[in-house]
């Protein structure tokens, strides 16, 4: 039975029986206490200034602000583990609105191509010409 839940896996017997170990045990059990305790140090970044903080800000944070250095996979690792999420910050409507009002606008041709007036000052024109292009 085991032999064959290991084949569906995809996992050795010699790997299976070895998680059981005294020994693993108490290795999981180390890096659990020190994953707590990172959590704690990694949760005063997140909240520090009283801003929630993704995991590149965090790295900052506790770089600058409190001298420690720790890797962004392990950042990551530990806010997983831990639930430790960083709000998305949700679209303003209002841009939104202002963009649609503003996007694909144009005025009446008043003059139908009749540049020349006979007064001179009369018409005055300019030509403005908008190009978009992706920032970030």
């Amino acid at each position: 039975m085991v032999k064959y839940l290991c084949e569906v896996v995809g996992v050795s017997r010699s790997g299976y029986y070895n998680y059981f170990t005294e020994k693993a045990k108490q290795n999981r059990a180390v890096r659990y206490q020190a994953d707590e305790e990172v959590k704690a140090i990694i949760l005063k970044a997140f909240h520090f200034r009283r801003r929630k903080k993704g995991a590149r800000q965090i790295k900052m944070t506790l770089e600058n602000q409190y001298g420690i250095t720790y890797n962004l996979k392990r950042i990551r690792r530990i806010m997983k583990k831990f639930d430790i999420v960083c709000p998305i910050r949700k679209a303003n409507p209002y841009r939104r609105m202002a963009k649609a009002t503003q996007e694909h606008r144009t005025c009446p041709n008043l003059l139908q191509r009749q540049f020349k007036q006979g007064i001179v000052g009369k018409v005055l024109l300019t030509d403005i010409t908008y190009l978009t292009y992706k920032t970030r």
